[in-house]
């Protein structure tokens, strides 16, 4: 069983402040970093260091072959990775003293996938296999509806939420994974329970987890409910951590944990990841999640 991500790339310029930058105001920052980022490179990064077979594909542009490099580095198959002479989608990120961040994210290469490259590509995957997306490529639809008729199991990560994702077919979806906002903006309702109840009114087959910041997160998939709360730790920068803990549960998944187990070891590699600076050089190793485990 092998894992496709579909996904981004970006430059992610960090920007250290003391808090976020205001309308007409001018900002000394505290430092400055570029890194390896993008939901799909993080995710891809996230996967392969959980120990799963995971190949990415997707398009890096000018200046990006450092991300390429970090991927491969990293043990992610990028045979399905090409080059774009478009510019590198990049982020501006701001991190603030709580670890907190904001985030401007600039499409760039990431937008200039061809049907023809989406066609190539999955004609290497087959029934059984998982694909992985985020919402911050062109042609989403057309790939989760070719992916579909192959009969691969699609996992979303609906970000950046917006008018994009309403010519998504999300009864094609095997899992959908959404903070707290992100679940209202597709429900409708404030409440984890009730959102997902909305959602599996209109999806009765789609899985779906519901991170909930401080509060942990829950799934629910096949009649389970599964509730993990946080591990407390020192936040430096949420930067990844969602890409950390969705990377870490699907490839516990895919090697058929228990959903309280996927939880638990998803949450503790996001947890291990906050407490470091950056994007991809945040996410821990299998072991070390497994150390940071066995000593709670």
């Amino acid at each position: 069983m092998k894992v496709l991500n579909f996904g981004s790339l970006n430059l992610d310029y960090v920007y250290r402040v003391k808090e976020f930058v205001q309308p007409g105001e001018t900002l000394a920052v505290l430092s400055q970093e570029v890194l390896a980022g993008g939901k799909g490179l993080n995710q891809s990064v996230a996967l392969a260091r959980a120990g799963a077979e995971v190949y990415h594909a997707g398009l890096y542009g000018k200046g990006g072959e450092l991300l390429k490099q970090t991927l491969t580095d990293s043990g992610v198959h990028t045979e399905y990775l090409l080059s774009s002479e478009e510019l590198q989608g990049n982020a501006v990120i701001q991190v603030n003293d709580k670890g907190e961040n904001c985030i401007l994210l600039y499409g760039g290469s990431n937008q200039c996938i061809t049907e023809q490259q989406i066609e190539e590509t999955l004609s290497h995957f087959s029934a059984g296999d998982y694909l992985v997306l985020q919402n911050e490529i062109n042609h989403l639809p057309l790939i989760v509806d070719k992916a579909y008729a192959i009969g691969m199991k699609i996992v979303l990560n609906p970000s950046p939420f917006n008018e994009k994702l309403n010519d998504v077919d999300f009864g094609k979806l095997s899992w959908i994974f959404v903070n707290e906002i992100e679940a209202k903006q597709l429900s409708g309702f404030d409440d984890a329970d009730a959102a997902y109840a909305a959602i599996h009114r209109r999806y009765p087959d789609l899985s779906v987890l519901i991170t909930l910041g401080k509060a942990g997160s829950v799934a629910y998939t096949n009649g389970e409910r599964c509730v993990q709360p946080i591990f407390d730790v020192k936040v430096v920068d949420t930067t990844a951590a969602g890409d950390t803990f969705t990377g870490y549960f699907i490839a516990s998944v895919m090697q058929q944990l228990p959903l309280s187990d996927a939880m638990k070891r998803a949450t503790a590699a996001s947890s291990i990841g906050v407490s470091r600076k950056g994007a991809s050089p945040s996410i821990p190793t299998s072991q070390e999640v497994t150390e940071f485990l066995n000593n709670r």
